[in-house]
């Protein structure tokens, strides 16, 4: 049974028992954050225009919601235990959308200052 809103998401969360994925919970050995993030291009050689680039930005922010909706709908199933993980990938999903949203509105205020100007 995939998850379908948050209500059910925080009941699954409440009524999973701790003694199921404290078994399973190893950060140290299971979790690398410094390896998780997706990391920029950079190569000289070819160049990105800002389309290319903010193209490129929405497509990790989708892969990264869909990556955290299939981990919830595993956690949910029951095929997988790892809470832990299902919640990072949650986050950063979160950040990722949250980061995506200020540079959108940053661009509108940019063209909104932009179309105000007089010739």
């Amino acid at each position: 049974m995939p998850i379908k809103s948050f209500g059910q998401m925080a009941h699954t969360f409440k009524n999973y028992e701790a003694k199921n994925w404290s078994k399973n919970v190893d950060i140290g050995k299971s979790v690398d954050l410094k390896n998780d993030f997706p990391k920029l291009e950079t190569n000289p050689d070819k160049t990105k225009s800002f389309g290319e680039f903010l193209a490129d930005s929405v497509a990790q922010v989708n892969n990264l919601q869909h990556t955290a909706e299939s981990a919830m709908q595993k956690l949910a199933s029951g095929e997988s235990k790892n809470l832990h993980e299902t919640l990072l990938a949650v986050e950063r999903a979160d950040i990722a959308f949250k980061q995506m949203n200020q540079v959108r509105t940053k661009v509108i205020d940019v063209y909104k200052e932009i179309m105000r100007m007089q010739v």
